[in-house]
């Protein structure tokens, strides 16, 4: 069982609260602003020269294009920079979803092996899934920065291998970010949408092979047993 991190156990628009103290009246725009810029400058490297081998050699850290990032986003809001590295601190202390902990617990006691697969710097993952109370949760924190690329680069997917060589079952990959649930898809894993915004499905790509509102729903599809564990 494989978990994207932003967006999925990880509330990336708590940071809202944050910047609203920096930059009154702006707080979402700047959460919002901060987080498609994310995503967009992290798609750019992964096409940007694309190597299965040696990744990207435009490669840049999650955390400096998080950073360049903020920096896009207070520039098109008209806003200086005085806030610039709280912000940037912010992301290690983002607030995880409440239906998280407790799915992550029963699937723990069950016995599922578990991971964490994401853009974000290993160190920084580790400091922020320790913030939120999850990281004893999971048997693996799966870097991109080993493959020196973005999801939804196949590259990435395929760590997964690397840290679970022989699985006894299929991978089943969750995420709430449609984009990741197609690029999961097309390498072959199965596939739960965390859809908690009741968004459309893409247009493009495989269909998830499960959808849910709650990441609850995540332990009808596992079954009764560890369900009711």
């Amino acid at each position: 069982m494989v978990f994207d991190a932003y967006g999925t156990l990880l509330d990336v628009f708590s940071i809202a609260r944050q910047a609203e103290l920096a930059y009154p009246g702006n707080g979402q725009n700047i959460a919002f602003g901060c987080r498609d810029k994310q995503v967009e400058y992290s798609r750019l490297i992964a096409m940007a020269d694309p190597d299965p081998v040696h990744g990207s050699r435009h490669h840049k850290s999650f955390g400096g294009i998080t950073l360049a990032a903020l920096q896009y986003t207070l520039a098109r809001l008209g806003l200086d920079e005085s806030g610039l590295q709280g912000l940037a601190d912010a992301h290690e202390r983002l607030e995880p979803f409440p239906d998280v902990a407790p799915v992550l617990a029963r699937l723990h006691a069950a016995g599922v092996k578990t991971a964490v697969l994401s853009n974000g710097d290993s160190g920084a993952l580790s400091r922020v899934l320790t913030h939120a109370h999850l990281i004893e949760h999971f048997d693996r924190i799966i870097s991109a920065e080993e493959a020196r690329t973005y999801k939804i680069a196949p590259s990435v997917y395929g760590l997964v291998s690397r840290h679970f060589p022989h699985p006894e079952t299929p991978v089943m990959f969750v995420s709430s970010n449609g984009w990741d649930i197609v690029g999961a898809g097309w390498f072959g894993f199965r596939t739960f949408w965390l859809n908690r915004a009741g968004l459309p499905a893409e247009t493009i790509g495989p269909v998830p092979d499960h959808v849910g509102k709650s990441l609850s729903e995540l332990l009808d599809v596992l079954g009764v047993h560890i369900a009711n564990h």
